[in-house]
């Protein structure tokens, strides 16, 4: 994996010999963001999507093929008040984070866009990003929920819990339609998913731990947002037993990007075997 990226970001950061002229591009994405993981029961909730905005590079290697270097950065939410379950939603759990990535993938274009004027296109690559996830405690105060050990990560009492590392890496991969605009401009809705190596994008993953040992080593901010059934109206839940069941751990957490990508080339755009008669290459 990291020997494909290498070749990739090769082929970004000089301009191969062989090719006759620049076909260089600037991206501009603007859409939209989201998580599946243990707060979301459908792989799309409408009301959790945030917004999302992000630029690249790219970089034509023939008419069909780029590869794009870019960073991208969004927010996801989720609510277990959303959920269908009964028992997710006297969970009461919510998670926020904004998530930023910095990637490198290849797109290659089905059909020739310069024929055409519109193509689907498919991507994959490799990723690195950030994310730091927070809620509100019932006064309004932002609490981030890594250092809390919601799940005993760090604790004394569970050395097989570690805490969970705030960037990692994911693979994207996803397809869209681009058109071409004119000679310079094409537009493309793009979906892109991002498999991820990690469960806790929202802070949840796999059962509660004793209430005692997580007041008495994170204190009791960290109990109340473990569990959060006993803020429900009228409710009369407790604080589980140690070793029920919390989140799954079966799945890994995902996260994804989709929107409007606008591409605009930079300076000649000729690609290797053109004639010097050949009509421009068009994006």
């Amino acid at each position: 994996m990291v020997r494909g990226l290498s070749v990739i970001l090769f082929f970004l950061l000089i301009q191969p010999k062989w090719s006759n002229g620049q076909t260089w591009a600037v991206d501009v994405f603007s859409g939209a963001s989201n998580y599946i993981g243990d707060l979301v029961q459908d792989p799309y909730v409408l009301n959790n999507t945030r917004g999302a905005a992000g630029i690249g590079i790219s970089y034509g290697l023939t008419p069909r093929l780029y590869v794009k270097a870019a960073i991208i950065s969004g927010k996801y939410h989720a609510h277990d008040e959303k959920n269908r379950s009964m028992a997710l939603v006297q969970r009461n759990l919510n998670v926020h984070s904004w998530i930023t990535e910095l990637s490198t993938t290849a797109s290659y274009d089905l059909l020739n866009i310069e024929r055409t004027g519109i193509t689907p296109y498919i991507f994959g690559g490799l990723a690195f990003f950030g994310f730091n996830p927070y809620t509100f405690d019932e006064l309004g105060a932002k609490l981030f929920l890594q250092p809390l050990s919601t799940e005993g990560q760090g604790l004394s009492a569970y050395p097989d819990r570690k805490p969970y590392r705030l960037t990692q890496f994911s693979i994207p991969f996803g397809g869209g339609i681009r058109f071409r605009v004119n000679e310079k401009i094409s537009l493309a809705w793009e979906v892109g998913l991002r498999r991820t190596d990690t469960d806790y994008l929202d802070d949840v993953s796999t059962t509660y731990v004793d209430q005692s040992i997580l007041l008495a080593e994170r204190g009791p901010r960290a109990v109340a947002v473990a569990f959060r059934g006993d803020e429900l109206k009228n409710s009369t839940l407790v604080y589980p037993a140690g070793g029920t069941v919390r989140g799954s751990p079966k799945f890994k957490d995902w996260y994804y990007f989709s929107g409007v990508t606008a591409r605009i080339a930079i300076g000649d755009i000729d690609f290797p075997g053109r004639s010097a008669t050949a009509c421009p290459t068009r994006f």
